[in-house]
This record gives structure tokens, C-alpha cells and sequence, in this order.
């Protein structure tokens, strides 16, 4: 039997993988209804999301703010950055069920599809709750975003699907990592982030392994393709990721706020080193080159 290899070294077999992540699944899943306690109200004091996350966090504009002022904008950035994670994670849903329509049914590897794809569905709704337990509004990504995310997911490529889910999942699951054992942060906030990260981790070590062998087995035109695509997912990742309604919402001037975020060093810091570990993997599989690198370049999360 030919084993199959990258610049990793050899790939897993499919079928092990997908056993070991079932055997973590049983172990180590959460019902968020029955796990946190919705009830409780928020705390005094207590942030919705790290200060040093928040986008405007060390530019002038934040000196001028007020402690309760700064509090708000991180209980509505949480909200937005809640609301970007539903809309990830009902493309992704989209995305295995393709992958797995023409794959035996009763191989592990589509039943961890499944059972992932029943963590995204309990994901979405604990999400949902935590931004009406918050009190922010949902914020939706722009139209013409939701419109070309439509398109990408009806016409991507199995590669390119678990490229785009990798993005999707892995800066976030980057931030959550530093907000759940944080302290100032409110316990539902982190009660939610710390369910998120350990369901996660089965999720993107499923994406990462599929990603490395359609990098090898898929045709040229695919491989290519998926360069491309990661790419535009990227810059269209980077655009959507906090909506910049949440700054009118809580008394500030938008264009100011926008133009600071995008002047701010901290803040392009904080989402290059969260996309690092993917960059790092991609380029070692060989999906950052060519213009879809230039794409990643310009996206800011990519030095």
C-alpha cells in the first residue's frame, strides 16, 4: 500500500484519524444548555472580551474613551465576532455535508463529519444565546459579503473548503484560547470560549489532515485554485471580522474608528499572530503561493 506524503512527512490514515477524533468526541463533548448556567447575571467589573483584543485597543482614540465606554465596545465586539462565527460555521456545516454526499456512509470518516456537524449546530445556538444574554445585537456581515460567501460555498472545491474552514476557525479559536482562563473576563464568556476550544481542536485537526491530502492527490487546477480562493476567503475574513456598526453603537465617530483600526500596529500584530499557526501550515503544505499569497498578503494576515 502506497503511503501517501508532504513536507509534513507521511499522512495518517483517514480512517484512524476519524476513530481517534470519535473516541475524543465521546469523551469530551458538552450540552451548553445543561454546562453553563445562563441564568446567572453578568458581573460588575467584568469584560465581554479581552481589552487587548478589542480592535481599538492602544490607538489614540481608545486613550479619549472612558473604562465604561471601552467595556461597552467589548460587549458589542463580542457580540459581532459571535455573530461572524455563526455565519462561519453554517457555511461549514454546507461544506462537510458536500464532502461527505459520494464517501461511504458507514466509514468513520463520514460519521466524525457528522458529529461535527452536530458540534456546529449546538456552536450556533450557544452562540446565539450568548449574544442575547449580552444584550448587543447580532451583527450580521455585510450583504454583499453574505451574497459572495453564497457563491464561494456552492462552487468550492474540497480543498478549498477545508482551507476556507481552517481560516475560519482557527484565529478565533486563537483568541478564545487567551479569553477563557482570563479572569476579567465574565464567566459565560468564558464558560462558552472554553467549550468552543476543546470541540474545536477535534474540528481543525479533521480539517488539517483532509487539506494535506487534497493537496497532494488533488489535480493541479484544484491545488491551484485553492491558492486563489484561500486567498479572497481571507481578505473577505479580515473585512467582516468586527462590524463597524459596533462603534456607532456605542457613541463613537465610525470613519475615525475604522481609520484607527486600520492605522493600528497593536491591532495588525494581534491578527497576524492569531493567523500565524495557519500561515505557518499553509506555506508548509504549499497552499500560500503564488497571487493567492499576494492575496493573504493583503488580507493583513499575512506579513
Amino acid at each position: 500500500m502506497r503511503v501517501l506524503r508532504d513536507a509534513l512527512g507521511p499522512l495518517k490514515d483517514r480512517e484512524q484519524v476519524a476513530a481517534r477524533l470519535l473516541e475524543s468526541s465521546a469523551r469530551h463533548s458538552f450540552d451548553p444548555d445543561r454546562e453553563l448556567d445562563w441564568e446567572a447575571p453578568a458581573e460588575d467589573g467584568k469584560w465581554f472580551w479581552p481589552p487587548e483584543l478589542v480592535s481599538l485597543y492602544g490607538t489614540p482614540l481608545w486613550r479619549t474613551m472612558p473604562e465604561e465606554q471601552r467595556m461597552d465596545l467589548a460587549r458589542h465586539e463580542a457580540a459581532s465576532l459571535a455573530s461572524l462565527g455563526i455565519w462561519f460555521e453554517i457555511i461549514l456545516m454546507q461544506l462537510l455535508v458536500r464532502h461527505i454526499y459520494d464517501k461511504p456512509v458507514t466509514g468513520n470518516h463520514v460519521r466524525y463529519a457528522l458529529t461535527e456537524i452536530a458540534d456546529e449546530c449546538r456552536h450556533s445556538m450557544m452562540f446565539a444565546k450568548m449574544i442575547q444574554k449580552g444584550g448587543a445585537p447580532a451583527y450580521p456581515v455585510p450583504r454583499f459579503h453574505h451574497n459572495l460567501a453564497r457563491v464561494l460555498k456552492t462552487v468550492s472545491t474540497t480543498p478549498g473548503s477545508f482551507a476556507a474552514t481552517l481560516l475560519g476557525e482557527e484565529i478565533l479559536d486563537w483568541m478564545q484560547r487567551l479569553t477563557f482562563p482570563d479572569e476579567r473576563v465574565q464567566p459565560l464568556v468564558r464558560g462558552v470560549t472554553r467549550i468552543h476550544v476543546i470541540e474545536e481542536s477535534r474540528h481543525v485537526r479533521y480539517a488539517r489532515e483532509e487539506l494535506r491530502r487534497q493537496m497532494v492527490t488533488a489535480p493541479r487546477w484544484e491545488r491551484e485554485l485553492t491558492r486563489l480562493t484561500s486567498g479572497q476567503a481571507a481578505r473577505v475574513f479580515s473585512v467582516c471580522f468586527i462590524n463597524p456598526q459596533v462603534y456607532e453603537n456605542v457613541g463613537l465617530d465610525r470613519r475615525q474608528a475604522v481609520a484607527e483600526v486600520r492605522a493600528s500596529g497593536h491591532r495588525r500584530e494581534v491578527m497576524r499572530t492569531g493567523a500565524r499557526r495557519l500561515t505557518d501550515f499553509l506555506d508548509d503544505i504549499g497552499v500560500l503561493s503564488g497571487p493567492g499569497r499576494r492575496l493573504w498578503k493583503s488580507s493583513g494576515l499575512l506579513a
